[in-house]
């Protein structure tokens, strides 16, 4: 497995149109911390950049020495509202994107059945150019829980459309993600994202799912007890033989400056890659 840093780390709190740390410096960050890869975001590069900001992107990344592990193209995607599916429609701007990145993977966003049709489409345009898509185990879409998300899956019927596995949105939907819940995901999981997002009746930031309602969660630093389980994480990845990205996905907020977090949360997961 390789770690790859998300670009989520570097955005604001509450605002993902908004960053508090320069690509610059957030590279520089990765690199120190013993990140492989970046993963990149439209707050960064995104289908609405120019030609020359996407090179930017890129070069700044390859001067130190990182791959981009995926891209979300524009901000609808993560923002997961009714416009985030356009992205279906009109997937050659996320693909040309990629290609200038260097990169072979983009998120999507997949709300309604409606969306599968063009969820297809999109999947074979981007076959043509050696690409794939893929969509986050994610609150208020099809991919909230293990049986939707096969179902989707099963749906669009693409190889080259698989899921980024999300332990913590599966748990604030009620849903396991050990072992067990890992094997029927094997064959599609393109990316892992992980984040320490717990449900917690006594917490903080109210979530909305489609099948819970609205969750209350704590948004704990990554390495901190009593979040995710990250040991049943990682013993399912290797039981299933995932060998890709494992992506950091975590927004530090104020917990502590961006290096340290970065470094602290990069020797966390390492532990777990290594052992």
């Amino acid at each position: 497995m390789h770690l790859s840093l998300s670009v989520r780390v570097a955005e604001k709190f509450s605002n993902k149109r908004e960053i508090d740390i320069a690509l610059p410096d957030l590279a520089l960050i990765a690199k120190a911390a013993g990140y492989e890869a970046l993963c990149m975001r439209a707050s960064m590069a995104g289908t609405h950049s120019s030609p020359e900001s996407i090179s930017e992107a890129k070069h700044i990344a390859k001067q130190h020495q990182l791959a981009i592990s995926m891209i979300t193209g524009d901000f609808a995607i993560p923002e997961n509202g009714l416009e985030g599916p356009d992205c279906l429609r009109h997937i050659t701007p996320h693909l040309d994107l990629a290609e200038a990145l260097g990169c072979d993977l983009m998120r999507v966003c997949v709300k309604n059945d409606s969306d599968i049709h063009f969820a297809q489409r999109a999947a074979d345009e981007a076959a043509e150019r050696n690409m794939r898509l893929a969509h986050q185990c994610h609150t208020q879409s099809l991919f909230e829980t293990i049986e939707g998300s096969l179902n989707t899956l099963k749906m669009i019927n693409r190889p080259n459309f698989g899921l980024i596995y999300e332990p913590a949105n599966l748990a604030l939907c009620g849903e396991p993600y050990n072992i067990e819940a890992l094997k029927p995901f094997a064959p599609h999981i393109f990316n892992v994202y992980l984040q320490n997002h717990v449900p917690d009746p006594n917490g903080s930031l109210p979530m909305t799912t489609w099948v819970q309602g609205v969750v209350k969660s704590t948004l704990r630093p990554l390495d901190e007890t009593g979040g995710i389980n990250f040991q049943d994480v990682f013993d399912g990845l290797k039981a299933i033989q995932y060998s890709d990205y494992v992506t950091l996905h975590h927004a530090f907020g104020d917990d502590m400056p961006p290096n340290e977090a970065a470094k602290r949360s990069a020797d966390f997961l390492k532990s777990f890659i290594t052992s």
